[in-house]
């Protein structure tokens, strides 16, 4: 398992109640369980519009089965932002 921090931004913050929090997976699909499980409600429903960022990179249209967590790691939670 890696140990990864997931951080939340703007929607998803307020709905999870914290900015940043550290979880153990091996996929982003994993940590995403697990962050629904932590906190049931609002955040899943924000969850289901969300983009990520693994490291950095987008994950895109991949599935979160296949993308694979790396030790120290960082998961980042985006929900839709309006203007531009």
């Amino acid at each position: 398992m890696a140990k990864v921090t997931v951080r939340y931004w703007a929607a998803a913050k307020a709905a999870a109640g914290v900015a940043e929090e550290p979880y153990e997976a091996e996929t982003l699909a994993e940590v995403l369980d697990a962050v629904r499980e932590r906190h049931p409600g609002e955040l899943v429903r924000v969850l289901a519009r969300c983009s990520f960022l693994i490291d950095g990179d987008p994950v895109g249209t991949r599935g979160h089965e296949t993308v694979r967590l790396t030790e120290g790691g960082t998961v980042e939670v985006l929900p839709p932002f309006a203007g531009g």
